[in-house]
């Protein structure tokens, strides 16, 4: 692989890193000035802080990968696969990259002043069903996770597929524990949601937590 496409994959990588997570800075910061108080940005409870060790975890790795792998680093984990390094890869891979950022930012449109990084138990919210989330209940961890299989396109490096279990551990215990806080918040409203959208997929898993 010429050295420039490298440098390009590996320089793409770290971009959408920062954009995306600046991104994420600005939405707190955005809404937190529309309702008067952080948007839940500090983990409730030992569940939640070991979920967001987790995605401290996964976040930092996609951030250091730029600089960790290459074709021979003599380490496993962080060794490029030549075989998976082909051109096309560098157009799907950005591809992906790009629709899973911009389908994060429609999920913040979509969600307004709803939108919250943890659960408090206290606070009563609005039911959205608009935009994204007409179809699929939690399509911003289904945008991560595009963003995630694009990261492995571009360096496809045992390191990077790693993260993604670690990533979808995480959004799974979350998601469920969002559906149970809904649930008991919106009561039937949410069951009658439930059964018209999929968890991360439009039709899977129509069914609300506690359903048989």
């Amino acid at each position: 692989m010429p050295t420039d496409e490298l440098f390009t994959r590996q320089a793409i990588v770290l971009a959408i890193a920062l954009i995306y997570w600046v991104g994420v800075m600005i939405q707190a910061r955005s809404v937190r000035h529309k309702i008067g108080r952080q948007p839940n940005v500090r983990p409730r409870g030992t569940r939640e802080r070991v979920l967001w060790a987790g995605w401290v975890l996964v976040v930092v790795t996609w951030m250091t990968l730029p600089f960790v792998v290459g074709l021979e680093t003599g380490n496993a984990l962080l060794d490029l696969s030549p075989a998976l390094l082909h051109p096309a890869g560098l157009v799907l891979g950005t591809a992906l990259i790009l629709g899973g950022y911009a389908g994060t930012h429609w999920c913040y449109v979509s969600m307004g002043d709803t939108w919250r990084m943890g659960i408090d138990h206290d606070e009563q919210t609005t039911l959205v069903m608009r935009g994204p989330y007409s179809t699929v209940r939690h399509p911003i961890y289904l945008f991560q996770v595009i963003l995630l299989v694009g990261v492995l396109v571009l360096l496809p490096a045992p390191l990077a597929l790693l993260i993604l279990p670690v990533h979808l551990i995480c959004v799974w215990f979350k998601l469920t524990d969002e559906e149970a806080h809904l649930l008991k918040l919106h009561g039937q409203d949410y069951r009658d949601y439930c059964s018209q959208t999929g968890r991360l997929l439009p039709g899977l898993f129509r069914k609300a937590p506690g359903n048989r």
